[in-house]
């Protein structure tokens, strides 16, 4: 039984296309020691998908064609994203996003055959939205990715800032895998917003905020945004580790159940590191397909798609509080944001505090809101 995983290895999102597969390796191997899929060993094969569609696509091209596989997951990219869930409904597979967020993923481009774990970039920026405004005021400028992401986030940002009363002062659009963002920072400083919003990923937003702190603008303004992870702050200097975000799950979450076992066994596998929210999404992915194809008994691609429906989580796996689960009618992960800061001379792997949980389900559109229709196979 094989389960074909697609990541970037290489390019802007290499850091987080590793640790996706480390949590689905780790999910494998806990899979395999109870007794598999239908109780034959699962195989994971992965592919670097270089963080572009055409190279992704063409990985799954082999991986269907070659290696056989029954089940794909992973990307990072929403771009990638799109292309192989659009992919996986030609050649009737499941697929399960990873860690994409773009909203038409799981919205007016949803496909029967496509769920997705990380979250949708509206929750992403619903979850700190009144903390920032209420905190740092209205006016703001966006540094945005010029790729699917980014103008989603940004989409997404502007309709919460608008319906506030608040003001977009402008947003510079700068290409994936930007190195200098001199230009961009020096139209942020000229407009003077109460908050400048970075939506950059990955490296490129390493490289944004220690170019902000260079021109001195955290002095000047409040920098935030929506995701935060944990791979970003840590590959920062300790002067650019600052501003308010998003995390989508966090390592330290005293009190629940299961959390502090699965830390120690990935601290155990990986050098000491503490796993991230993108070691969950991999690992919560790669449980989710065998939990929903033993429970319908096939590797059928319509069958397991029906059981992962409505899916909720063990704890051992969800390792957060509440339901998670995916939501039948878009195929979405329901479980919980958590909006916070990085506090002032922090250092690994205490490097953000959680403001609060906030459960997914009280912030995500419904969705006939965010425009979902799923269309099955007859």
């Amino acid at each position: 039984m094989k389960i074909g995983n697609i990541d970037p290895r290489t390019g802007t999102y290499a850091a987080l296309g590793e640790n996706q597969i480390r949590g689905a390796t780790m999910a494998v191997d806990e899979i395999n020691k109870k007794g598999g899929i239908l109780g034959r060993p699962v195989q994971l094969l992965v592919e670097d998908s270089q963080g572009l569609p055409g190279p992704a696509v063409s990985k799954a091209q082999k991986m269907v064609s070659q290696d056989k596989v029954d089940f794909l997951m992973g990307s990072v990219n929403s771009a990638v994203s799109a292309s192989l869930a659009q992919f996986s409904s030609q050649h009737n597979l499941l697929y399960i996003d990873t860690g994409g967020h773009a909203d038409p993923i799981t919205g007016k481009n949803c496909t029967w055959n496509t769920f997705r774990t990380c979250s949708t970039t509206w929750l992403e920026t619903a979850a700190d939205f009144d903390l920032l405004y209420q905190k740092f005021g209205k006016k703001w400028f966006f540094i945005t990715p010029d790729y699917a992401f980014g103008h989603s986030l940004h989409d997404d940002y502007v309709a919460q800032l608008t319906k506030a009363g608040g003001v977009s002062l402008g947003n510079a659009l700068a290409p994936l895998g930007t190195t200098d963002f001199s230009s961009y920072l020096i139209q942020a400083r000229a407009a003077k917003p109460d908050v400048l919003i970075c939506l950059q990923a990955g490296d490129d937003l390493v490289n944004v905020l220690k170019q902000a702190v260079q021109f001195g603008m955290n002095t000047q303004m409040t920098i935030a945004g929506a995701q935060q992870e944990l791979e970003v702050l840590e590959a920062l200097p300790p002067a650019a580790r600052l501003g308010w975000w998003t995390f989508e799950w966090y390592w330290n979450q005293p009190g629940v159940a299961h959390l502090e076992d699965f830390v120690a066994a990935h601290k155990a596998k990986y050098n000491g590191k503490v796993p991230t929210a993108r070691t969950w999404f991999g690992y919560a992915s790669a449980h989710a397909i065998a939990l929903a194809a033993n429970q319908a008994k096939s590797l059928d691609a319509l069958k397991v798609v029906r059981a992962l429906e409505g899916l909720v989580l063990p704890p051992e796996v969800a390792l957060q509080p509440g339901k998670c689960y995916y939501r039948a009618e878009d195929h979405q992960m329901i479980a919980n944001m958590f909006p916070g800061n990085v506090p002032n001379g922090a250092t690994y792997p205490n490097l953000f505090n959680v403001a609060q949980t906030v459960p997914s389900g009280t912030i995500a559109k419904s969705p006939a809101e965010a425009g979902c229709k799923l269309v099955y196979p007859s």
